[in-house]
């Protein structure tokens, strides 16, 4: 994967914790990824709830496998399976 083109897209909030623990854990695991602030009020999220059929962030699409999940947690352990040591 090259820096020019993340297959990875993060919806996110500016200063949400849920979402920087994401962001910790695509740096760590040295992959590339394009992030896109979302409204900050709920009901206006709709570019998240298109994408991801909620407007809950942090959001995540993985065009390189198809993935497309939110709920930080469950970001989390995804990437740290499919593209953690030993993945």
């Amino acid at each position: 994967m090259s820096d020019s083109d993340p297959q990875i897209t993060l919806y996110r909030l500016q200063a949400c914790p849920f979402c920087e623990r994401v962001v910790r854990t695509l740096q760590d695991l040295g992959l590339s990824y394009r992030s896109r602030f979302v409204e900050p009020m709920h009901a206006d999220r709709n570019v998240v709830k298109r994408v991801s059929g909620k407007r809950s962030v942090p959001a995540i699409v993985d065009e390189h496998t198809g993935v497309t999940m939110s709920e930080s947690a469950n970001i989390v352990e995804y990437l740290t399976k499919t593209y953690g040591e030993g993945a």
